[in-house]
């Protein structure tokens, strides 16, 4: 039972009234005083391009807006992406985009000791999200597929900066090298940056069914789980893979100004 009374100025202490007829709270019943105003509708998330979530992943999501809503004052989103998103309950860690200008370098140990997992916290003001929506790849990877508290809302330009580009693709030179000591996650994380930057280049939306596609077709695969269960061809694969490193490194120096030397 719930009534809805006012607060009365008493002498000594102050007082609710109730009406004498009513169902229910017999006299010596103790019961629960809340503030009507404090009531807050549990505002639902927005989901970009995510199928399908269990409930507590659903509930995990919800704890970390209001964990991260209670300890940051202005903050533009909160966006959750990465593994987490994947169906079953297998990811590697947590990925969160915070907008805010605000200083809250704290925040990452309160998430991790709240959670018990690794968090990897992003944090940035929203002119800088939009710089790297138009220039950055991965960004546009992140937010393919995502969670946010606050509706996403932005006009994606596309801007290509072969010194990001060069720099992004380094990272994925070392898989034929390295190739017998990663794992399948690794292979596919390499894989997956280097397909990003070549669409980026060639000027195509990036979502990440999109790279899978991409992925799956350059290198012939029935699935994307052969990657991440490592049960690759590793001759055929590393063949492929650096044809397509030089491909892309190609398209990449082809973007450079003419007169302009790279140092």
């Amino acid at each position: 039972m719930e009534l809805i009374a006012k607060v009365s100025k008493g002498s000594v202490m102050d007082q609710i009234y109730l009406p004498k007829k009513r169902a229910g709270f017999p006299i010596g019943k103790h019961v629960l005083v809340s503030s009507l105003e404090s009531k807050k509708t549990t505002e639902k998330p927005y989901f970009y391009h995510v199928k399908q979530l269990s409930p507590i992943k659903i509930r995990i999501i919800e704890e970390i807006f209001a964990l991260i809503d209670s300890h940051v004052e202005k903050y533009d989103n909160i966006i959750i992406t990465g593994s987490f998103l994947d169906q079953g309950f297998i990811f590697n860690d947590l990925d969160i985009l915070l907008i805010t200008e605000e200083k809250v370098s704290f925040l990452q140990k309160i998430l991790e000791d709240t959670f018990r997992v690794k968090i990897q916290l992003l944090i940035l003001d929203y002119k800088s999200l939009l710089v790297g929506l138009s220039t950055d790849p991965l960004y546009q990877s992140m937010l393919s597929q995502c969670v946010a508290k606050k509706r996403i809302i932005y006009k994606q330009k596309h801007t290509v900066i072969y010194q990001i580009l060069d720099l992004h693709l380094l990272k994925s030179q070392t898989l034929p090298l390295n190739f017998d000591f990663l794992n399948g996650n690794e292979k596919y994380y390499l894989t997956r940056n280097m397909i990003s930057i070549l669409l980026f280049v060639q000027g195509k939306k990036i979502t990440k069914e999109r790279l899978n596609t991409a992925i799956k077709k350059i290198f012939h695969l029935k699935d994307i789980d052969v990657i991440k269960k490592n049960m690759l061809d590793k001759a055929s694969f590393i063949k492929t893979y650096k044809h397509i490193y030089d491909q892309t490194f190609a398209l990449i120096m082809s973007t450079i100004p003419h007169g302009t030397k790279q140092k």
